[in-house]
């Protein structure tokens, strides 16, 4: 379903298309009522007859309403317009951190600040139960206001309680996807994730890790010629000294290749000393 500027859903007036996903199409549009701006994410009517999809759909608008926090959008509502389903959020005036990056590494002290955003995004909604299972770059939005907000939790999962450190999974609730199906951006998923394993928290460590490395470096840890040698990359845990070495002088920053390596290893329990040990400050 493509709406044209002056469309409406509900009591919504839409404005421009934002962007196209997995997940459906984006569009910005207006709340008369209370007169602000909002994002629309509708699922492609192609998608309608798809239970799964629409269970995905309607399992973000939980997962992201359940964890009011700064650094995460915020959803308002979820509906049906014509037999589709969508899903109304704050509207965020910014760029992705997928866009920053193009123009190269960060500075040290704009890594620290965006890190310890995500990082105390990530511990909030791992406290209340839910792993992301997309964390990226093109998930994570900058301000205008230099503030994070992680989008997009339609992979989300909730767990029934964070795991120990030396838990391997928790106890998943709805599954919406095949078992053994793999869901997720090949650059940035886990190793358990990229096998189909039953994930936790960690995983979303692990992509935090890979996010981190991208902006210290300009460079994706894993990324490759073929999807195939990506995900094989992940698995094979290469050698991030080689990778990091991107210029001289590179390494010795506040954040140093131990934390990520830290992040990134098999086992990743206790990374939450690690983030502020590193010098990432969770306000």
């Amino acid at each position: 379903m493509n709406l044209s500027p002056g469309a409406h859903i509900g009591p919504y007036e839409i404005l421009s298309p934002l962007g196209e996903g997995g997940m459906g199409v984006v569009y910005r549009a207006r709340d008369p009522r209370l007169d602000r701006l909002v994002a629309i994410k509708l699922l492609p009517l192609s998608e309608t007859d798809d239970l799964q999809a629409r269970e995905r759909l309607r399992f973000e608008a939980m997962a992201a309403a359940a964890l009011d926090h700064p650094y995460i959008c915020k959803v308002f509502e979820i509906g049906e317009h014509e037999g589709a389903v969508f899903l109304v959020m704050e509207y965020i005036e910014g760029e992705t951190l997928h866009q920053r990056l193009r123009q190269g590494r960060m500075p040290a002290a704009q890594v620290l600040h965006v890190a310890g955003e995500i990082a105390e995004a990530l511990q909030e909604a791992h406290a209340r139960g839910f792993i992301h299972r997309d964390l990226k770059p093109a998930n994570i939005m900058l301000t205008g206001q230099g503030h994070v907000k992680i989008m997009d939790f339609g992979l989300a999962k909730r767990v029934s309680a964070s795991p120990a450190a030396d838990e391997a999974t928790g106890s998943l609730g709805p599954e919406l996807t095949s078992p053994g199906s793999v869901l997720g951006t090949p650059s940035y998923m886990s190793p358990e994730q990229i096998k189909g394993q039953r994930l936790d928290a960690r995983s979303d460590v692990f992509s935090f890790g890979s996010v981190l490395f991208e902006m210290l470096s300009g460079k994706r840890a894993f990324e490759r010629d073929t999807t195939m040698s990506t995900l094989a990359a992940i698995i094979n845990e290469p050698d991030f000294r080689a990778r990091f070495m991107v210029k001289p002088g590179l390494e010795p920053s506040e954040i140093g290749l131990g934390d990520i390596k830290a992040f990134m290893a098999q086992d990743r329990a206790g990374w939450e000393p690690l983030v502020k040990s590193s010098g990432v400050q969770l306000q």
